[in-house]
């Protein structure tokens, strides 16, 4: 396996563009479906008049629905406001080479207001928000994202024409952890390590998972930002190797009736000395921070559910003795509940299993430090661990649909204070608009037991 490429200072790139090495750089940012927007830049020109200065782009695209429709209902862009621009401000911290595409390199930007102030809703900016919050305490984040996808022999196009529907998956049967099951697929899954490291992330496994076809590529945990821009990055790249590759995969949180795709993420805290804050002498190991801080997610799980499950399909995946978690609840290496606490020492802390494969890891991250925080501020007490079955516990529910858990968000007041009254209306408009547009449409459901028989 390839070692991890590490970043790119803006001195290697004036170099590698100077010997004709890189002639591409694209500047990204995610939008509130976590997906890379913005532009590809010839790269002479990027150095000399973006690197410094940035670039603009219109502000309806933290302004739109998931096809890219521009929807009523967002205070930061509309057709009364003319859909003016954001600037785009590249973070060169994030500079990396994209061995995918030949020639290319890639940045991060944080978006801006005519004034330069940061845009509030933007993803990145909520994140840098409850980053910065937790500085106010001594802390910092690492955190991991663990993403499943399902391969299937199709190209997009022929998935497309095909409405998605009849499928030839990579493999036919249930591969969870089978040598013989990934090593079907294995110069796909080589080429995204391989190529994943060289855009500066660090690799360390794969494996098969149970519904027919899916699979996981897991990456070494990091400071919470930069774990969240690699994120995108690799979900991003995936799908483009695998186009290139002729099949296509998908990250969506429940293709089938089948088991979803999961993205567990993984949070840990250090002080400012860099030595774990999560490790004690308490009950499991935990410290007195670690508890306070487990107990606020549990607290503000149901209240932040949208952050973690966005879509109206993100809540299919929550169904008994499936692995996605229906309990608010909390165990040591329990699988059945939301809050899975793994390591020991250094290596302690919590796993949320609530966030699927189609999850914008930038909010769902902030708001695990957010609820946290609350936690901590609030010194809240931590239950006694679940010890059996959370899926027969008598515990508080996950929110069962997009619809209960706009709900929950819109009246939170730990949201409100949390985030701002502006996320907060910017991210209920979001689920709104999901919403509607769902209880629009006819659904293939629909049309199999109606069509004939009522």
């Amino acid at each position: 396996m390839a070692d991890r490429t590490p970043p790119l200072s803006t001195t290697e790139l004036a170099a590698l563009v100077g010997v004709g090495e890189v002639d591409t750089v694209v500047l990204a940012f995610p939008d509130m479906q976590g997906r890379l927007q913005g532009k590809r830049f010839a790269a002479p020109f990027f150095l000399s008049d973006v690197l410094d200065h940035g670039a603009e782009g219109c502000a309806y695209l933290l302004a739109v629905d998931t096809e890219m429709n521009t929807v009523d209902g967002y205070a930061m862009a509309s057709w009364e406001n003319g859909y003016g621009d954001f600037g785009l401000r590249p973070d060169t911290a994030s500079l990396c080479r994209i061995p995918w595409h030949p020639g290319t390199a890639l940045l991060m930007a944080d978006l801006v207001q005519g004034d330069g102030s940061p845009v509030p809703a933007a993803p990145r900016q909520i994140l840098r928000h409850q980053l910065g919050r937790l500085a106010e305490h001594g802390l910092t984040a690492h955190a991991g994202t663990e993403l499943e996808f399902i391969v299937f022999k199709d190209t997009y196009e022929q998935a497309w024409d095909a409405r998605y529907r009849g499928l030839t998956p990579a493999n036919q049967y249930n591969v969870d952890y089978s040598v013989l099951g990934t090593g079907r697929v294995e110069p796909l899954l080589r080429r995204i390590r391989n190529e994943m490291a060289g855009a500066g992330l660090t690799v360390e496994s794969a494996k098969g998972e149970c519904n027919p076809g899916q699979h996981e590529i897991a990456f070494k945990y990091d400071e919470a930002l930069t774990t969240c821009d690699h994120h995108a990055v690799y979900k991003t790249g995936a799908k483009e190797i695998a186009a290139q590759e002729g099949v296509s995969l998908t990250f969506m949180a429940k293709y089938d009736e089948r088991e979803g795709n999961s993205c567990h993420i993984h949070l840990s805290l250090r002080d400012a000395e860099g030595r774990s804050a999560m490790a004690g002498d308490g009950p499991g190991g935990m410290s007195p921070l670690m508890r306070h801080f487990l107990a606020g997610q549990l607290a503000a799980l149901r209240d932040f559910a949208l952050l973690y499950a966005p879509n109206i399909n993100s809540y299919k995946r929550y169904q008994p003795g499936s692995f996605a978690p229906t309990a608010v609840a909390w165990g040591h290496d329990n699988r059945s509940c939301a809050l899975r606490v793994v390591g020991r020492g250094a290596s302690l802390r919590f796993e949320n299993r609530v966030p699927g494969g189609d999850v914008n890891p930038y909010l769902a991250v902030a708001g695990l430090v957010a609820a946290g925080l609350y936690g901590v501020e609030h010194e809240l007490e931590l239950p006694d661990a679940c010890a059996g079955n959370a899926y027969e516990g008598d515990y508080a529910r996950v929110p069962a649909t997009l619809r209960e858990a706009a709900e929950l968000w819109s009246e939170s007041v730990l949201a409100r204070h949390a985030f701002g009254e502006e996320v907060v209306a910017h991210y209920a408009n979001m689920a709104r608009v999901e919403l509607a547009a769902f209880d629009a449409a006819v659904t293939d459901w629909e049309l199999r037991r109606s069509f004939e028989r009522l």
